[in-house]
């Protein structure tokens, strides 16, 4: 199978490019997996190196190569073994690099949803609660991994009805994503956080999620959510193990971000945007969080892209010659 091109989404910022789930041709499955190199190939490096934020879950397992991505304007060196999880929103590039590949498996938002009633309750919005952002897998865990995966890319060229295949196909990524936390979990060796303090964190982010750009004082959430300030900054603490309010303001600064480095607009209309009708208070906020100024970090953005624009350019001058087999 062949990937197929996962369509721009209406955008609340029309600069960012937005990817919904929304598969070419008859493919009938909630769920796809392909090969990063075939994604490659089908829409070239440079669509490849561009930024994106995907309206579904993603994760991305590296089978060979060494790569570094963009993920939310942190880089990310991943290796063999090595897994990035991306949620919905986030803004992602894969890069320039090129000499790499591994498995991209992507859902709908809401095909976990659809299991049992009782596993609702204890499973999050988007299926990834519990998973850093990237991380390496040990060698006895990367293996597991790389087979469940290769099983579950097999399962989807089934010619079964899709209500066998979808259901198939949902119990494997539970138990994928529940191999994944448990392989973090002994990797970390952290201890869980206490189910009702992580409840209340994940209430809490889901607001902050919804109203962050309006809401930017911790008395609201805590009122919206029945609880004391106190204790929802103990259960941000033991959850996250930042304070609601540094959890709001990095919130803040994110979307101020993307709209820096992915959008034209003014930085008094993202001001604006984010709830900010001074822009000396916006630009005051920004610098505090960021350790630059708007501006300062649009300009070094743009001069990011330009130089990935401009490598992009001489690989595509002197292309990589294919890995050796054996």
């Amino acid at each position: 199978m062949t990937p197929r091109h996962h369509k721009p989404a209406a955008a609340r910022h029309p600069d960012i490019q937005h990817l919904s789930y929304q598969p070419e041709g008859l493919y009938p499955l909630d769920l796809e997996i392909f090969r990063v190199s075939d994604l490659r190939q089908r829409v070239g490096a440079e669509a490849l190196a561009s930024t994106y934020r995907y309206a579904f879950p993603t994760l991305i397992f590296v089978t060979q190569g060494t790569c570094l991505h963009l993920v939310d304007f942190e880089h990310v060196r991943c290796g063999p073994g090595s897994v990035l999880v991306l949620r919905p929103g986030k803004a992602h590039s894969f890069g320039d690099t090129q000499d790499w590949d591994g498995w991209m498996v992507l859902f709908r938002p809401e095909f976990l949803w659809a299991a049992a009633p009782a596993a609702q309750a204890q499973t999050p919005v988007d299926g990834l609660d519990g998973l850093p952002t990237a991380w390496a897998l040990g060698s006895d865990s990367a293996p597991v991994i790389a087979h469940a995966i290769a099983q579950m890319h097999q399962d989807t060229q089934t010619h079964a009805a899709s209500l066998h295949a979808h259901a198939l196909l949902r119990y494997q990524l539970y138990a994928l994503l529940t191999r994944l936390r448990m392989a973090h979990e002994q990797q970390s060796a952290q201890p869980a956080t206490p189910g009702r303090a992580l409840q209340r964190f994940k209430a809490f982010e889901l607001l902050v999620e919804k109203h962050f750009a309006a809401w930017h004082q911790l008395p609201r959430y805590a009122q919206q959510l029945s609880c004391s300030e106190k204790s929802l900054v103990r259960a941000s603490l033991e959850a996250a193990g930042v304070t609601p309010k540094a959890f709001i303001s990095a919130r803040i600064v994110l979307e101020a971000k993307r709209l820096l480095a992915h959008t034209t607009w003014p930085v008094a209309r993202i001001a604006e945007s984010l709830g900010y009708s001074d822009l000396a208070n916006f630009a005051k906020f920004f610098k505090r969080e960021a350790g630059c100024t708007p501006t300062d970090f649009r300009s070094r953005q743009t001069a990011h892209q330009q130089g990935m624009a401009g490598r992009l350019q001489a690989t595509a001058s002197h292309p990589i010659p294919p890995r050796p087999t054996a």
